[in-house]
């Protein structure tokens, strides 16, 4: 099991922006797609994003236009820019490792978007 560090979030006004991270080990030589997942309170975790190892991206259509999932191989870290923030965008972020490694879980990060 390999352990996904995240990092970013906090408390932004609505049309705010905010970047999060997600540094998971070797990842990239080991060709991992990533993908990011948001979670409402007493919500079930929901997609938002992926990125496979031949540089393709995916949305949901929530978030496109608005979230850019991008990355930077030399410090195998994954990010997700969140921009004109929403507060239906409020909760927890969840990076995954995906196909075809095994998926491990970040520990998650709050975003919330409040006036």
């Amino acid at each position: 099991q390999v352990q996904l560090v995240q990092s970013g979030g906090g408390l932004v006004q609505p049309g705010g922006s905010l970047k999060l991270s997600c540094t998971a080990p070797s990842f990239t030589s080991r060709k991992c797609a990533m993908k990011w997942y948001h979670q409402a309170v007493g919500k079930q975790r929901e997609w938002v994003s992926s990125l496979m190892d031949d540089g393709r991206t995916t949305y949901a259509d929530s978030v496109k236009g608005r979230f850019t999932i991008s990355i930077d191989k030399g410090k195998d870290t994954v990010y997700l820019q969140l921009n004109g923030l929403k507060p239906d965008d409020t909760g927890m972020y969840f990076c995954k490792t995906w196909w075809p490694c095994p998926e491990d879980w970040g520990q998650g990060t709050q975003v919330t978007v409040a006036s």
